[in-house]
């Protein structure tokens, strides 16, 4: 049984998060665990699914929570993908920013991903109809 919850700061083991990203590949994490830990505990609102105890998914959001919102990490375990479980953490971890006006993400083209994000009600900044947009980031 999948249960899902909200986590605080300390929640994490070290092993169950690097775990977690290792399992989508996101290498870029794994390699400063302190620094991912310290993510963690920095966002405003992270929501997790864990099965027999066991971290499978978590979604993250960084939000001043009157403005805007940035839903920054959205992964779940290979072996749990398909079963809505990441619909489910996008939908907990946004519930508590019902006014906030502005939901961003960010994130880069894999295939899948797009008709993922807007089934979560997400639309490609370039298909706004009130005006072009862009998105930009910067990773150093």
């Amino acid at each position: 049984m999948i249960e899902y919850s909200y986590a605080a700061a300390g929640e994490f083991s070290v092993s169950d998060v690097v775990d977690l990203y290792s399992s989508v590949g996101w290498t870029a994490y794994t390699d400063d665990p302190k620094t991912l830990l310290q993510a963690l505990s920095g966002s405003s609102t992270v929501a997790v699914a864990r099965e027999e105890g066991r971290l499978i998914g978590l979604a993250r959001v960084i939000s001043d929570g009157h403005t805007i919102c940035c839903l920054q990490d959205i992964l779940v375990h290979p072996r749990f993908q398909r079963l809505d479980i990441g619909g489910a953490l996008v939908s907990a971890v946004l519930r508590p920013y019902p006014a906030v006006r502005q939901k961003v993400l960010l994130t880069d083209d894999e295939s899948g991903q797009k008709a993922f994000y807007e089934a979560l009600g997400f639309t490609q900044s370039t298909a706004f109809l009130a005006g072009p947009m862009n998105a930009f980031v910067r990773f150093d």
